[in-house]
């Protein structure tokens, strides 16, 4: 598996992210036998949140053999000081660890986020300090507002940057390009999520993966690979999969090809032919 830097931190990292969420809601025994294909597999940066059901409950046993190899990072919705220093106590005990490579607040997507994480007694006090006493190594964000996103980048000098770079989204609406030019200008960690995902769940719809609260591809290897193609040419440093094990599988498998190979006219073609068939249906 191909590895690259995570911009300004200098974290190496895989092109592919285990997401927490693919062990949310399975046994322990799958969870282990998860992380270890994982791994075999060349992954070395592992995402988890405490809004992930219990999925740090599942990754800390599963992650523990291979813990001085790898890269965690972790998460908050927490704005204020204490209570996220109680929620990452607990994400310290649960993963069995002693410190985040990568910290982020989690899920940015109003100006009252900044606000609180930014104002007295919020939750930036608490991870400028925690940086300083080494329990944090990086800290970033995710976001699902660019406003919001390129807001938070005025206000910290953020190395990493969590955000969705679908293509269905961009062709339609140019959604994450102001994000994407300022994230190169300033030599930020990009890590792009929502790349293999179609649309928004149809009401009455089965939900062939209950995980996603999005529609994710899956069975279409040309369409799928120029989507994940999509997400390197915005720049991501790695790509962030659907919460289940079949699609990270998928990444991994087609993750070196997506680095390697650009964006063909083919491939543009057919993305723009099927954003066309969910203009009305986009995730955001």
């Amino acid at each position: 598996m191909l590895y690259n830097r995570l911009g300004r931190t200098g974290l190496k990292v895989s092109s592919v992210v285990f997401g927490g969420i693919v062990n949310m809601n399975e046994t322990q025994r799958d969870a282990d036998r998860f992380v270890a294909e994982a791994i075999d597999r060349g992954v070395n940066y592992f995402d988890v949140a405490p809004s992930y059901g219990d999925a740090q409950l599942r990754l800390g046993p599963a992650l523990a053999p291979y813990r001085k190899d790898v890269y965690l990072a972790c998460k908050t919705t927490v704005r204020e000081a204490e209570g996220a220093r109680r929620e990452m106590d607990e994400s310290f005990r649960l993963l069995r660890t002693d410190h985040f490579d990568v910290f982020q607040l989690h899920a940015l997507a109003a100006d009252e986020d900044l606000d609180r994480a930014f104002g007295p007694g919020g939750i930036m006090e608490l991870l400028v300090k925690a940086k300083e006493e080494g329990k944090v190594r990086h800290i970033g964000f995710s976001a699902h507002s660019e406003d919001v996103a390129l807001r938070a980048l005025s206000l910290y000098p953020f190395e990493t940057v969590l955000f969705p770079m679908n293509w269905a989204l961009g062709i339609d609406t140019g959604w994450g390009d102001r994000i994407a030019e300022e994230i190169r200008k300033r030599g930020i960690g990009l890590l792009a999520m929502k790349t293999l995902v179609r649309r928004k769940w149809r009401e009455g719809e089965e939900k062939a993966y209950p995980k996603s609260w999005c529609q994710p591809l899956f069975g279409d290897e040309e369409l799928s690979v120029a989507a994940m193609k999509y997400g390197v040419y915005k720049g991501a440093a790695t790509l962030v999969p659907p919460g289940n094990i079949e699609h990270l599988r998928f990444m991994m498998d087609h993750a070196d090809r997506a680095f390697l190979e650009p964006l063909s006219e083919k491939e543009w073609a057919r993305l723009r032919s099927e954003a066309a068939l969910v203009r009305d249906e986009l995730i955001f």
